[in-house]
């Protein structure tokens, strides 16, 4: 059993609380997402060849608001990653989870339930992907 496994198979008692099962759904979300869209847009800004500095030019902000969000993002404006996608070349947008993992998401997040924890598990990780 790998370490992950073992891992939700823990967290399986404390995911019968419908509140903590939210909060840890909507948290782990978060986490990955932002994690993907920062590492993306910091490996958009290399391929790019600019510097943090430039970045910051091209969105006419302050150097310190590019180093903030690429090196210790906590929870950036939609605004910024906004503008550090456009100065960058990239747009947002939402894409839907695979098909199985969207019911099981949405399921859990409604409910308050998870009936399948290695769908929601899956579910989670498609977050962790890179979007560009």
């Amino acid at each position: 059993m790998s370490d992950r496994s073992i891992f939700w198979a823990d967290l399986a008692e404390d995911l019968d609380d419908p509140e903590f099962l939210r909060e840890f759904v909507l948290e782990a979300v978060r986490i990955k997402t932002v994690d993907s869209i920062i590492n993306a847009l910091d490996h958009a800004r290399e391929e790019s060849e600019l510097t943090k500095a430039e970045l910051a030019r091209a969105m006419s902000t302050e150097p310190s608001t590019i180093r903030r969000l690429l090196s210790t993002p906590k929870n950036p404006t939609l605004r910024t990653v906004t503008e550090a996608a456009a100065a960058l070349g990239f747009r947002l947008t939402l894409e839907p989870l695979d098909e199985p993992g969207r019911e099981v998401l949405t399921a859990a997040l409604t409910s308050g339930r998870v009936n399948d924890l290695a769908g929601l598990e899956a579910a989670v990780e498609q977050f962790d992907r890179t979007p560009c």
